[in-house]
């Protein structure tokens, strides 16, 4: 059963459109397992608590994403697609290589190591990248009233975020598809169901 990974900058408008999604593949008939990164473990929501709230060394805020990462695999991703179901995840390994390489500039290299190991070859069948310019995202953010670590960042480390994940929008298109969010909801989701239909056989 299809893997979907969901993907953005924080304020891109991924998680505004989760719902809609794991209902309109519901409405298709798929029983859909909706979960997220860090996270959808027990383990993994203590990390993410970790993550999302402590500062850290560079490199252990990555090991600890590819920690919860290999115990939401093994309890929740893994037994849900040998279920026969589908999997949905707000987000996955993409954000590691945006967020860790890309905004903190842990080499590329050293992430692949992980995620060989961590993944032992699985990845997401769809991933839908959610993009908006910086500015926009960071106007929607600053609603926020408690606002992680990661949000509270400059905007020179979303530039570089987004700019890793569409430079992996391009090295992986078959894979990844882009969905811009400067538009309206009936227009963003018109382009999410044509992206999904190919998956959703209807």
């Amino acid at each position: 059963m299809p893997f979907i990974s969901l993907e953005g900058i924080d304020g891109a408008g991924k998680t505004t459109h989760l719902q809609w999604i794991a209902d309109y593949l519901r409405a298709q008939g798929a029983n859909v397992v909706v979960t997220r990164e860090p996270g959808g473990t027990p383990l993994g929501e203590s990390l993410r608590t970790l993550l999302l709230n402590e500062s850290m060394h560079i490199d252990t805020e990555a090991l600890l994403m590819f920690a919860a990462r290999r115990e939401h695999i093994a309890q929740v991703i893994a037994p849900a697609l040998a279920q026969g179901s589908w999997v949905l995840s707000d987000r996955f390994t993409d954000a590691s290589f945006a967020y860790q390489s890309g905004g903190r500039g842990i080499a590329e290299a050293r992430l692949q190591v992980l995620e060989e190991w961590v993944q032992q070859g699985l990845q997401p069948d769809l991933t839908i990248l959610f993009d908006v310019d910086v500015a926009t995202a960071h106007q929607r953010v600053r609603t926020h009233s408690d606002p992680d670590r990661f949000e509270q960042e400059q905007l020179g480390f979303f530039e570089r975020v987004r700019a890793m994940y569409l430079r992996r929008a391009a090295q992986y298109p078959a894979r990844i598809q882009v969905v811009r969010t400067d538009q309206t909801i009936d227009a963003i989701r018109d382009e999410l169901a044509a992206v999904l239909k190919p998956l959703s056989g209807n």
